[in-house]
């Protein structure tokens, strides 16, 4: 691939949400979907919904210092061996370190920024990986599975409903259970009869994210759901049902 357009764009963060300087005790980097092959920039939509997903962790995060970013790709293809995105996700944990020092970073990816999250889970700053119906490619084809010892010493959720048409909720799930075996602090949760976008129980997932981010980064106690989920043999924690009204008062 010659000099694109992606290669002359860079990277950025979007404004930050939460507390500023000093108060800052954690970061999340929200990482919108994306597509396969493309030098198109990110979709105005799929930004939007990741910054929907960083505004309700920065408020729920806020009396603990937890501030949240969405990061902007260059462009919103993966595009092969290139993997545009995950070299952003990774530029963004090093821009974190840089602007807010030593402090635990969570990478929470959306689609393919799901795919992204786990792909650069093993930045050295990033303590856990979040990823809402990750794009992953098919197993068994030409090109080399998914790597996943990179996830070695995080906290890892998926989540992903089980009507999910787009992204292949299957997929997750192997994936999710080849990590297992090098990481057991993994957990993934079947939100059941939803579809890729989550909306059907969108209160639940943003609970129960709020629940993982802030557990991981900051030692809150985790649901019994997700506790349970962490400390359950494969398959019973990677195929753990999101109950209806999960977080609710």
């Amino acid at each position: 691939m010659g000099l694109g357009a992606a290669q002359v764009r860079a990277a950025r963060l979007e404004k930050a949400w939460g507390p500023v300087g000093a108060t800052v005790s954690g970061v999340v980097l929200v990482l919108p979907g994306g597509e396969e092959t493309s030098e198109r920039r990110p979709s105005r939509l799929t930004v939007g919904s990741a910054r929907g997903l960083g505004r309700h962790l920065a408020r729920r995060g806020r009396s603990k210092g937890l501030v949240t970013h969405v990061v902007r790709y260059r462009a919103r293809g993966w595009n092969g061996p290139q993997a545009l995105l995950a070299s952003d996700a990774q530029w963004a944990a090093d821009e974190a370190v840089r602007r807010y020092g030593d402090v635990p970073v969570c990478l929470a990816g959306v689609g393919m920024g799901g795919r992204a999250a786990l792909r650069a889970g093993g930045h050295p700053a990033v303590h856990s990986v979040l990823a809402l119906a990750p794009w992953l490619p098919e197993e068994g084809g030409a090109e080399p599975p998914e790597p996943v010892k990179q996830l070695a010493g995080r906290r890892v959720m998926i989540v992903h409903g089980t009507k999910d048409v787009r992204n292949d909720p299957e997929l997750s799930f192997r994936l999710a259970a080849r990590a297992k075996k090098a990481n057991r602090d993994i957990c993934r949760f079947e939100v059941h009869a939803d579809g890729h976008g989550l909306r059907q129980y969108q209160d639940e997932v943003r609970a129960l994210s709020v629940n993982f981010v802030l557990g991981t980064l900051f030692g809150v106690r985790f649901a019994r759901p997700v506790a349970d989920a962490l400390a359950a043999p494969p398959p019973l924690g990677l195929r753990m049902p999101l109950a209806s009204g999960f977080g609710g008062t």
